[in-house]
Order: C-alpha cells, then structure tokens, then sequence
C-alpha cells in the first residue's frame, strides 16, 4: 500500500507550506492518547496528564478518536472559515469509523441509513468510538459545542506551552521546505520528507510506503504541507473527498524506512552471518581471519560482510595493509526501535 502523488508538469506553486497549531494540537493529543508509542514524548505526556484537571483526561478519553487512527480533518486548513453543523458531523462520523473507505456521511443529520451505518461500522472498533457516534448523533450542535470547549481547556492545560516552544521549530521547517521546494523542485523535496519517500518517473511521481492507499494529483487540488514536532514519527497524508489534500510530515522523521528496518532483521536471521556477527560483535577481524573460523571461503565471508555494509550493521577500520571489520552494536540495538518507529511512519 502506498499514497501516491502524480508531479507530472507541476510546479511549486501547487504546494503550500503552512505552519498550524491546530494540526500541531492534534499531534501533541495523539502523543497524550498513544505516549507508549512515542517514547521520547512519553515524560512530557505522563506530567501533563498527572497534573491535568478531571475535565481534561475525561475530555481525552471521550474524544480520542478525533486524533488517534483518523485524524480528524477540522485540524487541518483547507475547509474555508467555520464549517457547517453538517460537514461537522460528516467529518466526525469518519473517525468514529477510522476511514473514508465505503462509507457515505454527507448527509448523515438528515438521513436514517446512513446514521445506520455509522452505528455498525462503529460498534466494530473500540470504546469510544461508539459513544463518540451516539453522541454525534443525538445532539451535533452540543457535541460540536463540546469540542470547541475541550480545545479550548487544551490550550490552558499545556498546548498555549507546548506552541510556544515548538512554533519557532516548525517556522523554521516551513521555510526551509518552501527553498527545497523552489531550488530542487517537487520530488526531491516531498522524497525528503520521509526515508520511505521514492521518486519514479513516467510520470513523474513521489510514493510514500503507508498502509493505506491514496493517489493525490496536485494539478487538480493544490495540497498543504504542514510540519510537525509532536506528530513524529508519522507522516500522515489526508486526502478526503472533496477537500485539498495535506501532508502533515515529521521535521525529525525516523532514521530508517520500514524497508531498511525489515531488510536488517532478515539480514541477521541467516545462520552462517548470525555466526559471522558474533565474532566481529568481540573484536574486529579481517576477511582471512574469518573465513578460517568460520569454515567459509573468502568470497564467501566477503559476501557476507557485503551486505551487512549496505544495511549500516558493520563498521570498517583500516589498520596499515589489513582491513579489519566490526559489528556496529549501537545499529544492531537500534533495530527494535527502528522497526517500531518504521512501523509508524
């Protein structure tokens, strides 16, 4: 799966890069919702939910679907001033059934099949998402109230902190994006965005390796780049119907791609490397030393020690006329992370 952006004969100007503390509040709840995925945040989180009032962790718990699989559209420019009460709820139902996939709320107020639906798809996935629905359902206006209310508490209990020292950083994101955008062009500064963003051509094109599909064509729709601190490490792309499409990028991404992070586990997963890793894990040894003993020829070992250089797992030192090769064991502890981090991109 992936999400595809066709750049055939675009240009720059079709990409805005725009700084949002509304996209970065959704970022800075996800890590509150979800802090076991987000290590690096997960003390910011735990002080601010120890020291937070009732209101706000009940607040949390209610409307998490708004920020954890979905993330709910109204964080994001692009809907033109103060949404209806309609397309509130319509974008609401959507995370109360974490996708867009099949699913038709447009008129979801006004029409019994499709509030039908949304209890259904609902009922499948975890409290609250549920609650969230009924909610939505028996009173819009009040939920929407609701909402409003609880951004509102965020902003007092920790975001009006977190946006001051984060605004600079993601300032200086956007302005070096909008220079790649203008001296390199579209598809090397979108690929930049992620380790797992490639460039193709015939036609032109970036891929970001997700696990949902989508194809954005910024010839038809202009699209909003938006940096992110506490979004990291995902790299999320939202292509709703009828909306402009954004890219909501990390500006400290994962180190590696999933691709790079599966090939390393599979890499030590081979018996005869797995035996070649653990002498050079002790000391540094050179090709000769190895093929004796581990048994193996030369090229063999070479062979080897060939691929765990294209992953980054071994180290080269260079000792007069020997060449001596080394485990590099700050990657190979770095793997678990790594895939974690992958994983979520």
């Amino acid at each position: 799966m992936s999400v595809v952006i066709i750049l055939e004969g675009v240009d720059a100007d079709r990409f805005t890069v725009a700084v949002s503390p509304l996209a970065e509040l959704a970022a800075g709840l996800h890590v509150l919702t979800e802090h076991a995925h987000h290590p690096e945040q997960a003390p910011w989180a735990v002080e601010v939910i120890r020291t937070a009032p009732p209101a706000f962790r009940s607040g949390l718990r209610r409307f998490a679907p708004l920020w954890t699989a979905l993330r709910w559209r109204a964080f994001y420019p692009g809907l033109n001033g103060d949404i209806s009460l309609d397309q509130f709820a319509e974008l609401t139902a959507y995370t109360c059934v974490s996708g867009y996939h099949g699913f038709d709320f447009s008129r979801l107020l006004h029409a019994p099949g499709q509030a039908a639906a949304l209890r259904q798809a609902a009922s499948r996935l975890p409290e609250p998402h549920l609650r969230l629905a009924e909610d939505l359902l028996d009173d819009a206006e009040s939920l929407r109230a609701d909402v409003s209310a609880f951004v509102d508490l965020c902003r007092e209990v920790f975001f009006n902190d977190l946006w001051s020292e984060t605004e600079p950083i993601l300032t200086r994101a956007a302005h070096l994006l909008r220079r790649r955008l203008a001296d390199e062009g579209p598809a090397a500064a979108l690929a930049s965005l992620s380790p797992s963003g490639v460039t193709s051509t015939d036609p032109t094109r970036v891929i970001f390796d997700k696990v949902h599909h989508a194809i954005i064509n910024p010839a038809r729709t202009p699209v909003f780049l938006i940096p992110t601190r506490y979004g990291a490490p995902h790299l999320l792309a939202k292509n709703e119907p009828g909306l402009p499409p954004v890219v909501h990028f990390p500006v400290e991404g994962p180190g590696v791609s999933v691709t790079l992070a599966r090939s390393r586990l599979l890499a030590l997963t081979d018996p005869s490397r797995a035996r070649l890793c653990r002498l050079i894990a002790r000391q540094a040894m050179t090709t000769a030393d190895l093929a004796e003993r581990l048994s193996m020829t030369r090229p063999q070992v070479s062979r080897h020690l060939r691929v765990l250089r294209e992953l980054g797992l071994v180290r080269v030192e260079r000792n007069g006329r020997y060449v001596h090769y080394g485990l590099d064991l700050a990657a190979v502890e770095r793997i678990g992370r790594d895939v974690a981090t992958a994983l979520q991109h």
